[in-house]
């Protein structure tokens, strides 16, 4: 049986969850779908996004807010690759070192005129990720149970 404080722990571990399951289908959707090839800097995000999908999974069922231990670097360090994605999109001429399967600004599949990219997409799901993450750290700080701040 779980406490009434464990209710918006879930919720936020939930959300956290769908926000990354979300993303790691759409990525398996581009290459496996789409047959669009993912460059270096795709993978470096896959690889951060998709254990996000099974840690906030099994947090949300066992309603371990402390996870947010394992949540944010990963998803920190992967808003820092798409923030850094997303740069190499917009301007074209820095996208030299950017390789595997073409440069970054080589595959640009636009959704919404062009405003959503790829990268673009990515760095919304981390930036979500975190923000929930972050949620997670002020929960535990106002219940008593840890930090009120990561860095703490």
């Amino acid at each position: 049986m779980t406490d009434a404080r464990s209710a918006p722990e879930r919720d936020l571990l939930a959300a956290l969850t769908l926000v990354a399951s979300v993303a790691t289908a759409g990525s398996l959707y581009f290459s496996l779908g789409l047959g669009l090839v993912p460059c270096e800097l795709c993978w470096y995000q896959r690889i951060l996004m998709y254990p996000l999908v099974v840690v906030g999974g099994v947090a949300a069922v066992e309603a371990r807010p402390g996870a947010w231990r394992t949540v944010l670097p990963l998803s920190l360090g992967g808003l820092a690759v798409a923030a850094y994605h997303v740069y190499l999109q917009v301007t074209p001429a820095a996208a030299g070192s950017c390789s595997i399967g073409g440069g970054c600004a080589a595959v640009q599949y636009p959704m919404l005129g062009g405003l959503l990219t790829i990268p673009r997409l990515s760095l919304l799901a981390f930036l979500l990720v975190s923000l929930l993450a972050l949620g997670l750290v002020r929960l535990e700080g106002e219940s008593g149970g840890g930090p009120t701040s990561p860095w703490q």
